[in-house]
């Protein structure tokens, strides 16, 4: 069935908490898992973060919202138990908890609405992502967006301009020493299908060889093997093909068996490294994500 949104999991971790017992939130995780019949597979399913798994984050929002309306407590860090409300609200049988059930309560109606007056905005509900979900989710389409607008521009522009590109991003990501050494190895070589080295370290204890294709074709097995040939022919053992369109499979088949050590890069991967290395893009704004530190707040 997948993994429930993070409202679908209110009033079953309200009723896992009607025993009135203290339970830590992974006893709650590993129950709820049983009780939506989660398989390993959606379980493993992480944010796209990749810092905690996507069922583990909605219990976890799902267990602030329901504190936040004061149906559930928390008298001890990680752990939890139901209150004389929440025990009311189950009397009541509802057919299920979400946001728009919360704003009843007046303590929730203040987290939602951060005290204003007017909440009648929040009384319309329509998220299945937890807040932080929305957050990250909302990140990688923004970066979707961009990297591909980026790869857009880089196939308009000319083949001279991409290889100032290739120079600016592995300087940037720690290749090549000097700018003037690595502007003066792109596109001089011409030597048999490479078309420039690069230092690996800025002292040059090692050469890495480099292909760069701003092609609109995918690019085949024959490509890299011709590339693969030019490297032995120089006794080297490391290559970089940079391409703006896609390998085949048996391109990349390729690449993975042969003595040399040789990456493929296609437009996708080339666009997210000018993002996280900043070619092509600028920052604009930046936030922080931070949860409460726990442990400072130990007395123990």
């Amino acid at each position: 069935m997948g993994v429930p949104d993070f409202q679908s999991i209110m009033l079953p971790l309200l009723k896992f908490a009607s025993d009135k017992n203290e339970h830590s939130i992974r006893e709650a995780i590993e129950s709820l898992a049983q009780q939506f019949g989660l398989s390993e597979e959606d379980r493993k399913e992480l944010l796209p973060s990749g810092m905690q798994s996507v069922f583990d984050n909605r219990v976890g929002w799902s267990r602030t919202y329901l504190k936040k309306a004061g149906l559930l407590e928390s008298k001890k860090r990680g752990h939890f138990n139901i209150t004389p409300e929440g025990v009311n609200v189950l009397d009541q049988n509802p057919p299920k908890i979400n946001i728009g059930f919360l704003m009843q309560f007046p303590g929730y109606v203040e987290f939602r609405t951060g005290g204003t007056k007017d909440p009648v905005k929040s009384k319309t509900p329509k998220e299945d992502f937890s807040p932080e979900e929305t957050l990250e989710y909302s990140y990688q389409k923004l970066r979707d967006n961009i990297a591909q607008e980026l790869i857009n521009n880089v196939k308009s522009c000319s083949p001279e301009f991409f290889e100032k590109l290739v120079i600016d991003l592995l300087l940037n990501m720690g290749y090549g020493g000097s700018r003037k050494d690595a502007g003066e190895a792109i596109g001089k070589s011409g030597d048999g299908g490479i078309d420039g080295i690069i230092k690996e370290d800025k002292l040059g204890l090692d050469t890495i060889y480099i292909q760069a294709k701003r092609w609109e074709n995918t690019v085949s097995r024959p490509e890299i093997q011709k590339f693969a040939g030019a490297l032995q022919g120089q006794q080297a053992k490391k290559g970089v093909f940079i391409t703006t369109s896609n390998f085949t499979k048996s391109a990349n088949e390729y690449a993975s068996i042969i003595d040399s050590k040789l990456v493929l890069i296609d437009g996708k991967q080339l666009s997210q490294l000018m993002i996280d290395y900043d070619i092509g893009v600028s920052k604009i704004k930046s936030y922080d994500l931070k949860r409460i530190d726990t442990d400072y707040f130990s007395e123990e």
